[in-house]
């Protein structure tokens, strides 16, 4: 009888096992960095189009968060410009105003920079300690940390190679900090798409010919994201400005493509050997992403068709701004509209890795035969 009236021990509260499927806040989260990292490479593209690259000569990580905040100080960086090659050599009559145009985009680019490095690292360790995370996505998202702690090493290895002796940037550094922000961007959306509810992938037949495809056209468009680079490095697309011939010809001569001594330099400094590659890569995307459509379409269902139809939309969007960006160079559309039209085709690149990514990734994990 006493022991009715004895109220219950009261009952531990129920702890949810994290996992991959309930981990929604970090894939919201990821989304958020991966955003971050496409304006930030787009804002990217606007420094080196708009010269802006060199604007600051010095690397401060933490101080040099603040631009200059009085005249003299502006005088100052002002001075420090002056003393480069590209100064001297390219913009010997620009004045402060114009210092201050270039010095913005390279001072927006650094401060998204520093952005980036606080909305990931922050969020990282509030999940961490509060055991949010799934034991399985700590390793990847340190594996990103590096990457972006090596990203800022490589975006200052890159300005010093233009402060000394040249009047840009070393175009083989420009490609290398360019494709390290492909794969901090691609990565980010890699394991946010692990994370969630699982959805069904419906492969009726070939699930790992589909799968294989999906690969190797994401590693074909980090091969081309990194030629591209050296095409904005070298101002390759301000050459042979015809399409789809080159200077008359579909295949330049082996003696313009490999003019250059010890051969293999050509891969990076011959100016026409690089715009080429750039095309072929292009049309074997194409072709790539054309005949994964057709695979799918035959023998898939769902996200699987769906994602493969908006690839190779992108891919034919990206194809046309290239073109595009190529061919408009000379007035009406030169200055800000071919500016406009090259950081579109830049956009629409990271757009192109984007959906590759998201495809892979989906036949990769989820596929049900």
């Amino acid at each position: 009888m006493e022991d009715w009236l004895h109220f219950p021990h009261p009952v531990p509260a129920i702890r949810h096992h994290v996992t991959e499927a309930n981990a929604i806040a970090v894939r919201n989260w990821l989304w958020v960095v991966a955003a971050l990292v496409f304006l930030m490479v787009v804002v990217g593209g606007a420094t080196r189009l708009t010269e802006s690259g060199l604007s600051i000569v010095q690397w401060k990580p933490v101080t040099g968060a603040l631009p200059p905040l009085s005249q003299q100080e502006w005088q100052e960086a002002f001075e420090e410009y002056k003393q480069i090659p590209q100064y001297k050599e390219l913009f010997p009559d620009m004045d402060l105003a114009g210092f201050k145009y270039i010095y913005a985009w390279e001072w927006a680019h650094r401060l998204l920079g520093r952005l980036i490095g606080v909305v990931f690292a922050v969020p990282l360790i509030w999940f961490w300690a509060r055991g949010q995370l799934p034991r399985s996505v700590k390793p990847k998202l340190l594996g990103i940390i590096a990457l972006g702690a090596a990203q800022g090493g490589v975006g200052w290895w890159m300005v010093a190679s233009g402060l000394i002796n040249r009047v840009e940037v070393a175009q083989e550094r420009l490609a290398i900090h360019l494709l390290l922000a492909a794969l901090i961007f691609s990565a980010c959306l890699w394991v946010a798409g692990g994370l969630g509810p699982r959805a069904v992938a419906l492969v009726h037949d070939g699930a790992g010919r589909l799968k294989a495809v999906a690969l190797t056209i994401l590693v074909s468009v980090f091969l081309q994201i990194f030629v591209g680079g050296l095409v904005a490095g070298l101002r390759a697309g301000l050459i042979d400005n015809t399409w789809p011939l080159m200077d008359g010809v579909f295949i330049p001569p082996a003696d313009v493509l490999w003019r250059l001594e010890p051969v293999w330099t050509n891969l990076v400094d011959n100016p026409v050997t690089v715009q080429f590659f750039h095309r072929m890569i292009a049309y074997a995307i194409f072709a790539l992403a054309l005949g994964h459509l057709i695979d799918a379409w035959m023998n898939a269902e769902g996200r699987v068709r769906r994602g493969a139809g908006i690839l190779f939309g992108h891919v034919l969007m990206q194809i046309a701004l290239g073109i595009a960006t190529l061919v408009l160079v000379e007035p009406p559309f030169a200055g800000a509209p071919h500016l406009a039209l090259a950081l579109a085709h830049q956009a629409i690149g990271m757009a192109v890795l984007a959906v590759a990514t998201l495809q892979a990734r989906r036949l990769a994990q989820y596929v049900v035969r």
